[in-house]
């Protein structure tokens, strides 16, 4: 029985690898935590990498390490070589501060970090991207706009709910705001491919999920097609007091 129990030991040690993460940073803390408890179930060791989803994406395409791709948006995903692709999470857009009576507005970079690029949609959509554009403070990721905001270098900010869920203001809801909606996949050049995809899988299990939805991601928007009809109302844009 010993011989047994030792042989089976083994065979998971050497079945066990290490995992190259490349993850956007507003994940940072569901994903820790979702990875804690799949390192107890499988004996891998997870390496993340955070940062802005275009920055990673030109990372992984130069060639940095990386099994598997978090990204925050479909378009970033779309551009780095991957397979075995899951929708995996959804958000929501939060407006901090007063966006109409702010003199620096910091957003991650509108023109290419999938935080800046959704906050551009909604105030395109809302008629304010005119106004707004010329106090816009680009950041090169979510939680440096978030820091900005909290360090008082800027008046307002527009990040993702799940990064301020205590701080006190607006969260972006109804037909102007967009779909945001999170893939994972393992990059086609894994290095570690059968744990890549373990990993991969893992993040669509309801355990997985149940941890996301603590720290406040919602599962991936179901495709426009299989929604019913029907809008709600935007909420105004002044924060709450």
């Amino acid at each position: 029985m010993k011989r047994v129990l030792f042989a089976l030991l083994l065979a998971t040690s050497v079945q066990a690898d290490e995992i190259d993460v490349a993850a956007a940073s507003s994940l940072q803390d569901a994903l820790q935590a979702v990875g804690r408890v799949y390192q107890a179930k499988t004996g891998d060791t997870l390496v993340y990498n955070f940062g802005g989803s275009n920055a990673l994406a030109r990372q992984i395409k130069a060639g940095a390490p990386a099994d598997v791709f978090f990204s925050a948006d479909e378009a970033t995903m779309a551009t780095v070589d991957t397979t075995l692709r899951r929708d995996i999470l959804g958000n929501r857009l939060k407006i901090l501060g007063d966006l109409r009576s702010a003199r620096r507005v910091a957003l991650a970079n509108p023109a290419a970090v999938p935080a800046g690029v959704y906050a551009k949609q909604y105030l395109e959509r809302a008629g304010l991207w005119a106004a707004v554009a010329p106090k816009v403070i680009p950041t090169e990721n979510v939680r440096a706009a978030l820091a900005a905001f909290e360090g008082g270098n800027v008046d307002a900010a527009i990040v993702y709910a799940t990064d301020a869920p205590a701080l006190p203001g607006v969260i972006v809801e109804g037909k102007l705001a967009p779909e945001i909606r999170y893939p994972a996949a393992m990059v086609k050049d894994a290095r570690h491919p059968a744990a890549a995809r373990r990993f991969v899988e893992f993040l669509t299990s309801a355990e997985a999920t149940a941890i996301f939805r603590r720290f406040g991601f919602p599962p991936a928007p179901r495709p426009a097609s299989s929604r019913s009809a029907g809008t709600t109302s935007t909420r105004p844009v002044r924060s709450k007091s």
